[in-house]
């Protein structure tokens, strides 16, 4: 299974409950799990991160994720098929969005598309939590993964079916 992450799996995991600087062990897990190809951030959500990380409560992320060797494991090595993105926006929130509307959605629909590209072996992780009352724009991805067949999980799954543990490393 190849997870996809969500700009806000970091961004929560760093500033809520598992901060760089307080628990490494995290961090350092989650790398081990993007070089072993388990893990991975695809490109426009890993800008997401750098774009979203200028203040100073969020310097240790954005130096752990603008680091070279991170940055090497943790994003898909992947175009996304532009194809797929416009199935997400038609079919997952709605075929006549303003641009407006579109601007809105950021950069979700490239995560989707990228859980597209292989549905059975991907899942896309965020900290987003399914609305299904939203529409057109204002869908989150849970709802939309769901609509089109792309699984989906929250950040705490993800970490229990990856086994996190602060002593991972010396269980391996």
């Amino acid at each position: 299974m190849l997870y996809l992450l969500d700009a806000n799996v970091l961004i929560t995991a760093h500033t809520l409950y598992y901060p760089v600087d307080r628990v490494p062990e995290y961090w350092a897990w989650l790398a081990h799990h993007c070089e072993a190809g388990n893990v991975k951030m695809p490109l426009e959500t890993y800008e997401e991160v750098l774009d979203g990380t200028n203040d100073e409560e969020r310097d240790h992320l954005y130096a752990w994720v603008s680091n070279d060797t991170v940055r090497q494991v943790l994003v898909l090595d992947r175009q996304v098929d532009v194809d797929a993105v416009r199935h997400v926006v038609s079919n997952g929130y709605a075929a006549d969005l303003t641009d407006d509307e579109i601007d809105s959605l950021g950069r979700d629909p490239f995560l989707i598309a990228h859980g597209l590209a292989d549905p059975k072996e991907s899942c896309v992780v965020t900290a987003e939590v399914s609305r299904p009352g939203k529409k057109r724009h204002n869908r989150k991805i849970p709802d939309v993964c769901a609509s089109l067949g792309v699984r989906c999980c929250d950040p705490f799954a993800f970490t229990r079916d990856l086994r996190f543990s602060t002593d991972w490393d010396r269980r391996r």
